[in-house]
């Protein structure tokens, strides 16, 4: 791992360089997935009870000689994934920033921070909100009707999957303050459009896993509420940056405290009377007497 260092946005690489840098991030994210997956493995049945626990006391069934085993191994890998994300969201930011200039930087710094926190929280939400709620209607529709047999590795793959697909959702706020930021779109033109951001969350949240009502309604209520913060944020810091322009522009205008009179057709000051000139008005001057 020759390269670990940040880069400077004036510092020229070559190839090879990035290259260099882009591996050695890449073996720090693969020893943090070993780390993460060993601990993972070793402390399986801790995961698997945390995985089971939406069942509500429903086991998963296993339906070959290895599969217990692998599917095992499957789960530890899913939750390795989980656990290292924030170390590959970093690393990946340390990577791509400085392809930013200075001012770039200030936008995209702080929405960069907000992904980890932002990842989490979505799988915290699916977690605890979610799969309860989608897992007790999918095994409760026309259960009359079919003899209900979990298998472990479907389970354990939907629940991966849809945790992780919330997690990516929860980053609308990043998105959205990211466009506004940088200008290609305004808060105003989001308010007055919402309809159709609605609209995307909706068909967003119907491809996820379940591909239950319960799960969608369940899914699309943060995100509205994730939409309509993040344009309300997002207006915030366009009023402040339309304040801090013009305070800037404020304190370039310097004010003229010569009061030089307008140029008149005979040069400085000619549109003057001579009285004014002299700092009297004319009219106040005693007439001149003839001889």
């Amino acid at each position: 791992m020759a390269r670990l260092k940040s880069v400077r946005h004036d510092e020229e690489l070559s190839l090879v360089d990035h290259l260099d840098e882009l591996r050695s991030r890449l073996i720090v994210v693969v020893i943090a997935f070993g780390v993460a997956f060993a601990a993972c493995f070793w402390q399986n049945h801790y995961v698997l009870a945390a995985l089971n626990r939406p069942l509500d006391g429903l086991i998963p069934v296993t339906l070959g000689v290895a599969e217990q085993f692998t599917t095992t191994l499957t789960v530890a890998a899913y939750a390795a994934i989980l656990v290292i994300m924030p170390v590959f969201l970093f690393q990946a930011y340390a990577f791509l920033l400085p392809a930013f200039s200075p001012g770039e930087r200030k936008v995209a710094l702080p929405l960069l921070l907000m992904v980890p926190v932002l990842f989490i929280g979505g799988v915290v939400f699916g977690y605890f909100v979610v799969l309860p709620n989608a897992i007790s209607f999918l095994l409760a529709f026309n259960s009359d009707e079919f003899n209900v047999m979990l298998r472990a590795r479907d389970y354990y793959s939907f629940t991966a999957l849809t945790l992780v697909a919330i997690g990516i959702l929860f980053q609308i706020p990043v998105g959205i303050l990211a466009v506004t930021r940088l200008g290609i779109i305004t808060p105003r033109q989001l308010r007055k459009n919402r309809r159709y951001a609605f609209l995307g969350i909706a068909v967003v949240a119907m491809l996820l896993p379940g591909t239950d009502p319960v799960t969608m309604l369940l899914s699309m209520a943060p995100l509205v509420v994730l939409f309509e913060l993040s344009v309300l944020m997002a207006s915030a810091f366009d009023r402040r940056r339309a304040r801090d322009d013009t305070d800037d522009d404020d304190d370039d205008e310097e004010p003229d405290d010569e009061g030089d009179p307008p140029d008149g057709p005979g040069g400085d000051g000619a549109g003057l009377g001579s009285g004014e000139r002299n700092g009297r008005p004319d009219a106040l001057r005693s007439p001149a007497r003839t001889p």
